[in-house]
């Protein structure tokens, strides 16, 4: 599904930041888009900064089930700073429905990883999704098998190496000086 991102500029608030950025809604179904100004009001402008697909997939369905769950189910817009072009100074990397794909792309430390609300048209087509692909995986607590061993000592080091000495005894001085 094609989702545009709209990313607002306002007025920083320290002497740091000139501007400060964060995506705020996504447009089902927008089309292409390359910061693209949609309105300005007081200083702050908002941007249609591109419109990706959106692509889900039958083995992130428990990621999808955990997202719905949640009490404002969201997109993740995934941002990294682009110093190539100085009008537009973030690239749209990605948005998806996966809590856990977010998190990989937040553990990086390099990557602005933005929550929106998802919209119902969304909502709807996620849900459908997962109540065709999901398949619940019953947990499996394991168990230790039933072998003891610690009853018997199988060798000390590696059985490869000859061991002509007991290898708990103190070096003697003939031995620390080669």
């Amino acid at each position: 599904m094609p989702i545009g991102v709209v990313v607002r500029r306002a007025p920083g608030v320290t002497r740091w930041a000139k501007w400060s950025w964060k995506a705020t809604d996504v447009l089902p179904g927008a089309g292409p888009a390359d910061w693209t100004t949609l309105r300005t009001v007081d200083g702050v402008t908002y941007f249609h900064v591109a419109t990706l697909d959106v692509d889900l997939h039958a083995s992130d369905t428990e990621a999808y089930v955990h997202e719905l769950q949640t009490r404002c189910p969201s997109l993740y817009i995934i941002m990294r700073a682009d110093t190539a072009r100085s009008d537009a100074p973030l690239r749209l990397v990605s948005v998806t429905a996966s809590p856990y794909e977010a998190q990989d792309y937040a553990d990086n430390g390099e990557d602005i990883v933005e929550k929106v609300a998802m919209p119902a048209a969304v909502r709807n087509w996620v849900e459908a999704y997962v109540a065709r692909h999901h398949v619940e995986v019953p947990f499996v607590k394991r168990r230790r098998d039933r072998q003891r061993v610690d009853a018997t000592q199988d060798g000390i080091g590696d059985h490869r190496i000859n061991q002509t000495t007991d290898v708990y005894r103190a070096p003697t001085t003939h031995e620390t000086q080669s």
